[in-house]
């Protein structure tokens, strides 16, 4: 029996004091989720006894708390000096004869069962780490590719040295931890070659917005260390878990990352002896690798799988760092410890944020966090330029690891060149409740040292940073105040990357979700030059096209594969919550902009009323255009299984062309009734209103468009600014079609919404809507908390009304 080791397997959460948190976690894996298929590598672990004994052999407590007690507990001026001083003594002690040889004994066993040329990776497990409202992630150093017992003794030497990193000192003294109670474990666990495959991290919610019904997966080639420590940008995929659990198609967002470097085990020479920090080498990535997901569609179901597992088996959102070995092609989970930041916040509160001018955009990445800061620029390329950083500045550097910690609880925003989501300045940005702009690539050289800058990151996953101290104002809501309304409140819709954030709003669904964002935005390229690619006339256009859809031989797939993503992403988001997705509405000049376009698009004189909407989708020239769309949707409805999704037909002008519509939908698969599926129509030419008896014999459902009946019904081009005046969604005209089309919605029984901005501006139009017994009025979302007032507070007038009404009766 040994007193200070023992095997992972035998070991669980409630070892947690003499095991430390990340061995605890481990142990608990292997011995509760193993038959669920869940592989974790076998190891030891070393106890928390041990590392109390090293220090006690060697009398070191007595001078580590003198050191301790000359830190500056104010400023941290002299963090650095002090952690430098304790981390030289504890190097310098020796680690008892008995502990050393448990050590190596287990080492050994390990090696006769798993044979002699193992590598093992050399983990620190702190007590307090890894905890529900502590996670003290990246704070200790592990060691990779040990092959020897020499190597190993040393690794733990530096594991117990590491207990006291500039970083980890900062931790326990921002946490309220005293640094002589927290103990340390090691773990020894098999190498997982990922060196020769690759690695990453795993959220069982999104680590943005704290959206729960999600895995959020992220991984680069090599071993795992360069996308904790935020050196590359990895590939992003988003599983949405109930399609999972339902046994549908999961994978609802895939990005690809630059992942610029890949940290693989050093080509030792016969003569040459490594050290720890030369057991592994940093190379760059191949262009060639660089291009390519490093999973497979069916190992990112895998992960999600084993992630939603692991989170039920824990009652909690959980962080996971997973690895692939090359040599196996198995994958396995190194890692588990709770999330901490969306699991200790408020779910009910929501800051609005506005950015009131715009000034020249220095640089752009993607953005952790979801609000603006303003500060002075601070460039540094080391944490030991301390010193410089004042409270409230904007860090500015290339990669931060955990030894910058100290660093980035002072500064209100973090702006990287390189890094992901899930890179260590990310997750340190979230913990702190600061800004992070990451992966810009280049930052560093784009702001000036000591210059004002304004960090904006409201705009989806767009992290930009504008030049000087611009004006911005921000508004903290309580949501669960909000009292919702009898009439449906449902958003507008553009941007898939806002979903996750936008949905925790109060809302009944989605009731206008355009598709040109996704089309402009995600996919840029005609579906025409797609689909004619090889007939391409344009040179340019075809080496862009290329370019783009890199890994697709079939062209047309992407664009139903990418439209399909952002509409999934958006479905997901509000499921099971309706979300009524409008088929395209570009006009021809919008098509020509698209790359390729010029050749499919004809030059018309006035685009706002011609070749647009349901016109385009049976026409000869763009039929089959449309029918990647539907190829799409059917995808996110049938194959992923989000039937909340409802298409929505623009612009159709008469009943005979709703009827070629409906047939060529469902020529492409698409047909109303099956599987649920149900579709509308927008009211936006006053054809629509005249025959709405006609059109809800073919639609289940309206949704009027202010904007364009307005426009129709008075005979004024909206972009025209002389007419801006007349041009007004209250006139009583308009008012008149909108009360008819309501009308006659309900002698059918057909459903009926308005989308636009008039309500929310003007509490007279929302009771002008409310008393026609319009069923849902769907808002911007920078509109939607003013529209919900409007609302309640018309229907207040109603009810209070109808009281008086009842009592003179």
């Amino acid at each position: 029996m040994f007193a200070y080791t023992r095997y992972l397997s035998e070991i669980g959460l409630e070892d947690l004091q003499d095991f430390g948190g990340k061995n605890a976690s481990l142990g608990e894996l292997i011995h509760h989720l193993k038959e669920e298929g869940i592989q974790v590598p076998e190891g030891f672990a070393v106890s928390s006894q041990a590392y109390e004994d090293f220090l006690q052999s060697n009398g070191f407590a007595q001078r580590m708390d003198q050191i301790m007690n000359e830190l500056d507990r104010e400023g941290f001026t002299n963090l650095a000096e002090i952690g430098s001083k304790i981390r030289e003594v504890l190097l310098k002690g020796t680690i008892p004869r008995p502990i050393k040889n448990e050590i190596v004994a287990q080492f050994h066993e390990l090696k006769q069962e798993f044979g002699e040329d193992i590598q093992v990776a050399v983990r620190s497990s702190a007590t307090a780490e890894d905890l529900p409202e502590a996670s003290f992630a990246g704070q200790q150093e592990t060691y990779l590719n040990i092959c020897s017992d020499q190597e190993l003794l040393e690794a733990c030497l530096y594991c117990y040295a590491s207990l006291f990193t500039d970083r980890a000192i900062k931790y326990r003294e921002d946490n309220g931890f005293d640094h002589m109670q927290v103990k340390l474990s090691i773990g020894v666990q098999l190498m997982v070659r990922s060196d020769k495959a690759c690695s990453g991290v795993c959220f069982t919610l999104d680590p943005e917005t704290g959206f729960r019904d999600v895995v959020m997966i992220s991984g680069g080639w090599g071993l795992g260390e360069n996308i904790v420590k935020g050196v590359i940008t990895p590939d992003e995929y988003l599983i949405f878990k109930p399609s999972l659990l339902n046994g549908k198609k999961a994978i609802i967002s895939k990005k690809i990352g630059a992942k610029e470097k890949m940290l693989v085990y050093t080509n030792k020479k016969p003569d040459e002896d490594l050290t720890l920090e030369t057991k592994t080498i940093n190379l760059n990535t191949s262009p060639e690798k660089q291009q390519k997901y490093v999973l497979s569609d069916r190992e990112i179901e895998i992960l999600a799988d084993w992630a939603i597992k692991i989170e039920k088996h824990y009652g909690r959102p959980m962080d996971i760092e997973w690895a692939k070995d090359g040599l196996t092609e198995e994958l396995f989970i190194t890692q588990a410890r709770p999330e901490t930041v969306h699991s200790n916040t408020s779910s009910y509160k929501f800051y609005e944020y506005k950015l009131l001018e715009k000034g020249k955009l220095l640089t752009r990445g993607k953005n952790i966090g979801n609000k603006i800061v303003s500060g002075r620029a601070r460039i540094l390329h080391s944490p030991k330029e301390i010193r410089k950083v004042e409270q409230g500045d904007v860090l500015v550097t290339e990669i931060t690891n955990p030894d910058w910690d100290p660093i980035l609880k002072k500064v209100s925003a973090i702006v990287t060149d390189r890094g992901g989501r899930t890179s260590h300045a990310a997750i340190v940005a979230r913990e702190v409740g600061a800004v992070a702009v990451v992966g810009t690539g280049d930052a560093t050289k784009t702001i000036r040292d000591g210059e004002m800058v304004t960090v904006s990151c409201i705009d989806g996953n767009n992290g930009l940073v504008y030049e000087g101290e611009l004006k911005w104002e921000s508004t903290e809501i309580d949501i669960s105040d909000i009292e919702s309304p009898e009439t449906d409140v449902m958003i507008i819709l553009s941007d898939p990357d806002q979903a996750l954030r936008i949905s925790q709003l109060p809302n009944s669904g989605v009731g206008l979700m355009r598709l040109e964002f996704a089309i402009s935005n995600s996919i840029g390229i005609h579906p025409m030059a797609l689909i004619k690619y090889p007939k391409l006339g344009d040179p340019i256009s075809k080496n862009k096209i290329d370019e783009m859809t890199y890994g697709y031989q079939d062209k047309k797939q992407f664009f139903v594969d990418k439209l399909a993503s952002a509409v999934a992403v958006t479905a997901a988001a509000f499921y099971p919550k309706d979300v009524i997705v409008r088929m395209s509405d570009f006009k021809t000049n919008e098509y020509a902009n698209l790359i390729g376009g010029k050749e499919f698009e004809p030059h018309e004189e006035n685009p706002m009323i011609g070749w647009r909407g349901a016109s385009r989708y049976y026409h000869p020239d763009y039929r089959e255009g449309f029918g990647l769309e539907c190829e799409a949707m059917k995808m996110v409805r049938d194959e992923m299984g989000l039937d909340n999704v409802k298409l929505m037909i623009p612009f159709c002008r008469t009943v005979e062309e709703a009827n070629k519509v409906i047939e060529t939908m469902s020529e492409f698969g698409l047909k109303r009734g099956e599987n649920g599926l149900q579709l509308y129509m927008m009211i936006e030419v006053p054809s629509n209103v005249l025959m709405a008896q006609e059109f809800a014999q073919l639609f289940d459902g309206f949704s009027i468009g202010s904007n364009d009946l307005t426009q129709l019904t008075l005979g004024i081009d909206r972009d025209c600014e002389i007419l801006n005046d007349l041009f007004d969604t209250r006139n009583d005209s308009v008012k008149m079609m909108i009360s008819q089309a309501i009308r006659m919605a309900k002698k059918n029984y057909t459903k009926i919404g308005l989308c636009g901005q008039a309500p929310s501006d003007y509490p007279s139009f929302a009771q002008f809507l409310v008393e026609e017994g319009i069923d849902s009025i769907s808002f911007n979302p920078d509109a939607l908390l003013k529209g919900i007032g409007n609302i309640n507070l018309v229907e207040g007038i109603i009810e209070k009304e109808a009281q008086i009404r009842l009592a003179s009766d």
